[in-house]
């Protein structure tokens, strides 16, 4: 066994017990130093429009403080970079790097440019105890003045939509005129605080602007009903920000949702010339309402007609929103628009009844109805496989050849 010295033992003891001390010292110094100890500028004056490189301005603590940063002008407004701002004791000096622009109490004007003059930057420190320091250091700010960007003839309408896919009021177009280039950025802020972004980050030249919102977030899921509020903001290449804020609201949310309950087509055997029956029953499963337009029940095709042509063209596919019944069969070759070319509307009333009389109709959510369509057979196909769908225009086909059936043809 080896034996160790009681005099080892006694120099570790001594030297553990030193590094302590120091290390206590060390933490002591810094903590109890100037609360506010040099303070510097990189310059003595500084030309923000002529520069990309900011001014900085370094400051000392010496104690954990609350600090204050600020510009006085010469007439003695003040223009506060940092206000409050804790600082623990720190070794190495703090660095704010200034651009030339501040914070303003108008909360169109988010942050301006600093107009050329004579400057006092100002470091205020105030420790735990109230101790105070101050140092007050020259800056001229040089160069011209730079007009602020604006957001003129902003119009956001309508200020109320209903994202349902009814074509109506399904989206809310923001238009503006910006007079010189910006960055843009245009979002929705919820009363809960979230934030959906619309515009972000976009430079836009000094042109008519055009943005469409569809009451969605960037991941398709749609806002609740409620009222919004709207943020349109600017930013120059100096550091100007404005921006305008306004309301918008959402009603009648939804995606709308209809099926097939059930479908016949009847009779199976005809002669040519002769007229089958189709019977469909309908329900609005979504909760939102289906527009609907002609024909009605109980209109008549001949296969040689298609939706599109009778009556002088009056029910013609019309841009999304629109939802009818519609029957096709497997021979017939046309594709898109030819698709279901017998359609009918998504109502039992007569069109006198309808919503808009004579031109539109609403299938209600959970409202169920019952279409009944006449086909006139004159194609001479000894077979033909007909077939039910589900159709909203412009859009595709919501349910697509179902309740096929095989009629068979005489002549």
């Amino acid at each position: 066994m080896i034996h160790q010295c009681p005099f080892f033992f006694a120099v570790r003891r001594m030297l553990l017990t030193l590094s302590l001390v120091v290390a206590l010292l060390l933490l002591a110094g810094c903590g109890t130093g100037a609360v506010l100890g040099e303070v510097s500028l990189s310059a003595a004056s500084f030309a923000p429009t002529e520069t990309s490189a900011p001014l900085t301005i370094s400051y000392a603590i010496g104690r954990q403080a609350q600090v204050d940063i600020y510009l006085l002008a010469a007439d003695g407004t003040r223009y506060d970079l940092r206000r409050d701002e804790v600082r623990p004791a720190h070794r190495e000096a703090y660095v704010l790097r200034f651009d030339g622009t501040v914070p303003t109490n108008d909360p169109m004007i988010l942050r301006r440019m600093l107009p050329p003059g004579d400057y006092q930057v100002v470091v205020a420190a105030t420790a735990a105890d109230d101790q105070q320091a101050e140092r007050r250091l020259p800056l001229t700010i040089a160069g011209s003045e730079i007009p602020l960007p604006a957001i003129e003839n902003l119009l956001v309408a309508p200020e109320v939509i209903s994202p349902n896919a009814d074509a109506i009021d399904d989206v809310a177009e923001f238009t503006y005129r910006l007079p010189i280039t910006a960055t843009v950025d245009i979002a929705i802020t919820t009363p809960t605080g979230e934030v959906v972004p619309v515009v972000t980050r976009e430079q836009e030249g000094p042109f008519e602007q055009h943005h469409v919102w569809n009451g969605k977030r960037p991941n398709g899921s749609l806002l609740p009903a409620g009222v919004y509020t709207y943020t349109v903001r600017a930013e120059d290449l100096y550091g100007n920000v404005v921006q305008r804020q306004g309301n918008i609201g959402l009603e009648d949310v939804g995606h709308p949702e209809a099926r097939i309950v059930s479908a016949r087509i009847a009779p199976q055997r005809v002669m040519l010339g002769s007229v089958i029956t189709v019977t469909v029953r309908v329900r609005n499963t979504g909760e939102v309402p289906i527009r609907t337009y002609g024909p009605a029940s109980g209109y008549e095709f001949s296969t040689n007609e298609v939706f599109s042509s009778v009556e002088d063209g009056r029910f013609a596919a019309q841009a999304g929103g629109f939802w009818r019944v519609g029957v096709d069969w497997d021979a017939n070759s046309g594709g898109g628009a030819l698709r279901y070319p017998f359609r009918w509307a998504l109502s039992e009333r007569p069109p006198e009844d309808w919503t808009v009389p004579g031109v539109e109709d609403f299938l209600m959510p959970g409202e169920e109805v019952e279409i009944v369509g006449r086909v006139q057979i004159l194609r001479r196909e000894t077979r033909m496989g007909f077939y039910v769908g589900l159709i909203q225009d412009g859009v595709g086909f919501f349910q697509d050849r179902t309740a096929r059936t095989i009629i068979e043809v005489g002549f």
